[in-house]
């Protein structure tokens, strides 16, 4: 019997200074290559390390030290970049704020953090973001500083002049070991937790993620995804900056159009994305006349891949080396991804074999221990990659961190015979049916052959009877006849067990989505109350809601 655990070894050693250091030497190996792209504007790793050298000495010079909490609140932009590189330079930890958070969200984050000094954007679609700011600055004591993007304050950080005698000094004194980043989960019960990340933890995550991908110096990464959270600030800019690669911002916020159009322009070799943005991406009207030629990689991650989407990416997008990545934001945040030279099935089927230097097992969630392969359970992660902790949470960093520093994912998943590891869900997401355990991304997969739709999700709500039933969330695609939920059911009879099939359908434009592109099952499973009859309450018809 093989127990379900594995170890990722590798002949790269893994990076042992700073994310400031590294930077330096990469501008100093391609110092005439592009770094960023942000529409019209450019830096070279010449230009870009200066105007991070200018920044940080700036942020000294504001008075904040090493240890110190310097909050981002903005979309995408390469002010966002040169801010995440000039802190670490200094030591100082970035604090990176949901750019979807309002009021209340932004008071907690900045007093939970204690944060210093906050740049910011003026605002973002329909937030007003230097009104919201205002507001709170009262209830924040140890907020000294504000800074706006493309106001004089910026303007002057942006045009200091470097003083590299000091910074060199103080590059000197810092740690790979200390903490650089909080980012804050999504808190969809209770209030968010800080996440607390070290230059180690994400410039080798960011590192492998991109030997994986196979970066080097030539590549150009389009990265429409958020730089607010790891998989834009770590598997994009950290994994192009270590291999001297160019970082392409096709808008400050998602749109299929400029990606696409940036992807052209740039020639862009490598595009990420969550599924719900390649969805949207191979969705429009017009997908064809894009000239994608360029691509030849890039990661979807953030959710689960649909089977049929992947495919898509592969032979529509000409991705032939997109690859599979799975992570938390608590592992900085890779743990496994597929190769280039898996087989179609596997990087379709699982989110492929353990990272480099990481190890991986899957447990009884009851007892903790390791399961024979082939069998459900918890996915735990260990190595350099696991968070410090929530920053000024004990309590709760040990409810996920066990005493051998094994990170409780709360993930189930399968690992085969070859070390692949298929996740089947979340523990709380997996619902049961009358007493048998039904697995939503299973029914999801299914789902996705029928003709019309274009994305499900599968939530439980609870039943009198079988204490859960199966409610499908579908978008269906253009110009489709609605779908109800007796022709699901007729579509999925015979095909799929019976305790299996949805009892609720619930056709809708858009999913509830968090700003990082993952969709909102708890939002789901609330709405859901409103749309259909539970326990002690009047029945209503068994079809779409």
């Amino acid at each position: 019997m093989t127990l379900s655990y594995a170890s990722g070894p590798s002949a790269l050693p893994l990076l042992g200074d700073t994310i400031g250091a590294n930077l330096a030497r990469t501008a100093a190996r391609h110092p005439d290559n592009d770094a960023v792209v942000d529409g019209g504007r450019r830096w070279t790793y010449a230009r870009f390390d200066a105007e991070v050298d200018a920044v940080a000495t700036g942020l000294l010079n504001l008075g904040v030290g090493t240890g110190d909490r310097v909050g981002i609140w903005a979309p995408n932009c390469a002010e966002w970049m040169i801010l995440q590189y000039a802190t670490a330079r200094i030591g100082a930890v970035l604090v990176n704020v949901n750019p979807a958070y309002r009021v209340h969200e932004l008071e907690y984050v900045l007093n939970q953090a204690g944060v210093r000094l906050l740049v910011a954007a003026p605002g973002f679609k329909t937030s007003d973001y230097a009104a919201m700011i205002d507001e709170v600055r009262p209830s924040c004591p140890a907020l000294r500083e504000v800074v706006l993007i493309g106001r004089p304050a910026w303007d002057a950080l942006a045009r200091t002049d470097a003083d590299l005698a000091r910074l060199a000094a103080i590059g000197a004194t810092l740690s790979a070991d200390d903490p650089i980043n909080i980012q804050y989960t999504s808190g969809t019960t209770g209030f968010p937790k800080g996440a607390t990340l070290s230059h180690h933890n994400i410039l080798n995550n960011g590192y492998f993620v991109g030997e994986i991908c196979g970066y080097d110096a030539e590549d150009r990464v389009c990265v429409p995804v958020p730089f607010y959270h790891c998989f834009g600030m770590v598997m994009g800019n950290l994994a192009a900056t270590s291999h001297g690669a160019c970082v392409v911002i096709p808008a400050p916020g998602f749109d299929p159009v400029k990606t696409l159009e940036a992807v052209e322009a740039e020639r862009c070799t490598s595009l990420y994305g969550v599924p719900t943005m390649f969805i949207a991406e191979l969705a429009l009207p017009d997908f064809d006349r894009y000239d994608l030629s360029s691509l030849r990689t890039g990661i979807m991650a953030g959710s689960p891949c649909p089977v049929e989407v992947m495919k898509q990416v592969i032979d529509r997008m000409g991705m032939t080396e997109v690859t599979i990545c799975y992570g938390m934001t608590e592992t900085s945040p890779v743990s496994t991804q597929t190769r280039a030279g898996d087989s179609l099935d596997r990087r379709v089927s699982t989110v492929g074999t353990v990272h480099p230097h990481l190890e991986v097992k899957i447990v009884d969630p009851e007892t903790g221990v390791t399961v024979p392969r082939g069998t459900p359970g918890e996915l735990c992660t260990r190595g350099y990659s696991v968070m410090l902790g929530y920053w000024n949470e004990p309590e709760k960093t040990r409810e996920v961190i066990d005493s051998a520093r094994w990170m409780h994912t709360g993930d189930l998943a399968v690992m085969d015979e070859a070390g692949y590891v298929d996740i089947t869900g979340r523990i709380k997401d997996m619902v049961i049916r009358g007493g048998e355990n039904v697995y939503p991304r299973e029914v999801e997969e299914f789902l996705y052959t029928h003709p019309d739709v274009l994305d499900a999700q599968v939530i439980g709500v609870p039943d009198e009877k079988y204490g859960e039933e199966l409610m499908a969330w579908l978008r269906l695609r253009p110009g489709a006849e609605p779908l109800t939920a007796e022709a699901l059911r007729e579509f999925c009879r015979d095909r799929l067990a019976h305790y299996k099939i949805p009892r609720y359908v619930h056709v809708v434009d858009e999913f509830p989505m968090t700003v990082t592109g993952k969709v909102r099952k708890v939002e789901m499973r609330e709405q859901a109350r409103n749309l259909i009859s539970f326990p002690g309450t009047r029945p209503r018809p068994e079809t779409t809601c």
